[in-house]
């Protein structure tokens, strides 16, 4: 989908490497590497001798709603967090949603594909891509922002965006990325006293699950039961129940808090490495917070083509609203790869 600001809102970083891109080092997609673990394979395959039997939810909500403190009640589990954003666009009846970008594009286009005329804040590089409540209209009674937003790696203070609230408002907060967050400090999930809060979380990034599709939405009752009845009849299949179930347990969750550690270390030594090229003109949008980096550099283009060319996949930038040819989205990854990367990036810019 190409918007009249010529942004294609369905180009993921799942493209980078399809087809001739199979055997690229995957720079380009924010799912953890080397996921999902063992434990988890061995969960999901358990499930599949109940694949006779129609999917039943009940123990994998109740599960959420434990992880969380909040009562059944207040989840609805979806496919996937994309799923989500069709829901809120199909159920919600809203006359003036507002997208913050640059975020994750499927909201905005959701929300068009739904009939809906879309307003977009756009943060500025020059504001360290960080949101000023008093930049969305106040008569928007839809917005959308995502924290630790993708692809800017910015996280957000909880107070910043609870300042979003209003009566008659929904607040849609995509916390897809948070549980690679040390601490989740700034999360929002399991607050039932922010006014129309909605809060969307995946599982498919932090445990590999991309191909499960699996995440949830947390919100009150009467907007997850408005939501439930615009899905179709048994949405979330068995296998994927399966893996919910497991991956807000609690010897998960604490796997998932050792694996955000270990990110922001991995994170640290990218960061480093991508500060060598400073004089080369390179920058860096942050200080980045998510399992990824935003970089600018002059000709990224050309340079995404030479890294393709030297082993490595890259996101490239200008699909999301508010940025442009110059930026590049980089996924963290093992020290390891990165060194490589970092090497390749090296020879790429000398060209």
């Amino acid at each position: 989908m190409r918007t009249e600001s010529g942004h294609d809102l369905r180009h993921h970083g799942d493209a980078e490497v399809r087809d001739d891109g199979g055997s690229l080092v995957d720079l380009a997609v924010n799912v953890r590497a080397h996921t999902p673990p063992e434990w988890l394979r061995e969960h999901i395959a358990a499930s599949l001798g109940g694949l006779a039997a129609y999917p039943d939810g009940r123990a994998a909500r109740a599960a959420v709603a434990s992880r969380h403190g909040l009562p059944v009640e207040r989840v609805l589990l979806t496919a996937g967090a994309a799923e989500a954003f069709v829901l809120l666009a199909r159920a919600l009846k809203v006359r003036r949603p507002v997208v913050v970008h640059p975020q994750f594009t499927e909201p905005e286009a959701a929300l068009r594909d739904a009939g809906h005329t879309v307003g977009r804040v756009l943060l500025r590089e020059e504001d360290g891509f960080r949101l000023d409540p008093a930049a969305v209209p106040e008569d928007a009674d839809l917005v959308v922002i995502g924290n630790p937003t993708n692809p800017t790696s910015v996280l957000h203070p909880a107070d910043t965006i609870t300042a979003l609230a209003r009566p008659g408002r929904v607040l849609v907060v995509d916390e897809a990325f948070m549980d690679a967050v040390p601490g989740e400090h700034e999360a929002l999930a399991g607050r039932t006293d922010v006014p129309g809060l909605v809060v969307l979380r995946s599982l498919t990034k932090t445990w590999g699950l991309a191909g499960l599709r699996i995440g949830y939405v947390l919100a009150a009752a009467e907007t997850v039961e408005d939501l439930e009845r615009a899905q179709p009849l048994w949405p979330v299949s068995t296998p994927a129940l399966a893996a919910a179930e497991a991956c807000v347990g609690p010897q998960a969750v604490a796997e998932a808090a050792h694996a955000a550690h270990r990110i922001a270390a991995d994170r640290a030594h990218l960061l480093a490495g991508l500060a060598r090229f400073a004089p080369a003109g390179l920058r860096v949008a942050g200080p980045a917070q998510g399992p990824f980096v935003l970089i600018r550099l002059e000709r990224a283009s050309e340079v995404r083509r030479r890294l393709r060319d030297l082993g490595y996949a890259v996101r490239r930038g200008d699909t999301f609203p508010g940025l442009d040819e110059e930026w590049l989205r980089l996924a963290v990854r093992d020290r390891a790869t990165s060194d490589g990367f970092l090497r390749a990036l090296e020879r790429a810019l000398r060209h």
